[in-house]
């Protein structure tokens, strides 16, 4: 820190350390427990968006990536994040926040569990349709998007079945992506995908992913971000050696991961 800031907050010399950023992403991703030979490294960063893609050596700058609306951002120890930024849980979160201003009551949990029973592949939305970047009756924008599938001929009408239908799609959504980042990187499909951040902790929509793939999905940690910040202090002062593999190495011993496997043949 330059001295004369330092004297003007009465702290002293301070040590700097320049973590992985963009911190939701470089960071989180940092902190996805894959093991070490694993190559390449498939995960998504989930939250409100989510950020989809696999770590690699090098980027990818073809014109099928640039039109697939894929990005290369730097990562950690000169690593790319070959990643497309996708919708999450903000379509659920804005759906919630209409259903309450109308006056119900939701918990997000219970809500959940009803999703987790209602008939599947009833109907379905495009997460990336720019019509829901936008706040404000996301509920009524879902219901009024969903496309009944075959033998359906109406649209959803309870909250359970618009949840559901949400997660379906953006379960779909993450098949696509990630078997188009393999076809652009022409690298086979990961036998795992990682999943860290916020919406780790959504088990169905987890078991989703899994059965559109086709793969085990690992869940956690839930903060991925905080713990590759820390984990990367830790080695710029020593008290951690080794590069990704033993940071790495550490989340996976210090957390408790779910693992999901694909209940039913990937479509």
């Amino acid at each position: 820190m330059l001295p004369e800031l330092a004297a003007e907050l009465g702290i002293g010399q301070v040590r700097v350390t320049a973590v992985g950023s963009h911190d939701t992403a470089a960071s989180a991703v940092l902190a996805v427990p894959a093991a070490e030979d694993a190559h390449p490294v498939a995960f998504i960063s989930s939250g409100t968006w989510s950020l989809i893609g696999l770590e690699l050596s090098a980027p990818v700058s073809t014109p099928a990536a640039h039109e697939a609306g894929f990005t290369n951002e730097g990562g950690v120890d000169g690593t790319t994040r070959f990643l497309k930024n996708v919708a999450g849980m903000w379509l659920v979160s804005e759906s919630i926040r209409q259903w309450e201003e109308e006056g119900a009551r939701v918990d997000l949990g219970d809500l959940l569990a009803a999703a987790a029973v209602m008939p599947a592949h009833r109907f379905r939305i495009d997460p990336t349709d720019p019509a829901f970047l936008a706040p404000g009756r996301m509920a009524d924008r879902v219901m009024l998007a969903a496309r009944p599938l075959e033998g359906e001929d109406e649209h959803p009408r309870t909250p359970a079945q618009l949840v559901r239908c949400i997660l379906e799609s953006l379960a779909e959504t993450y098949r696509e992506e990630l078997h188009t980042a393999c076809r652009l990187t022409r690298m086979p499909l990961p036998e795992q995908l990682h999943v860290v951040g916020g919406g780790s902790r959504n088990a169905l929509l987890n078991q989703l992913t899994a059965d559109a793939l086709g793969i085990d999905v690992v869940a956690g940690p839930m903060e991925a971000t905080a713990l590759g910040n820390v984990a990367l202090q830790a080695r710029t002062l020593g008290a951690v050696p080794g590069g990704h593999g033993s940071l790495r190495e550490l989340v996976r011993a210090s957390m408790e991961l779910e693992r999901f496997s694909p209940s039913i043949p990937a479509r």
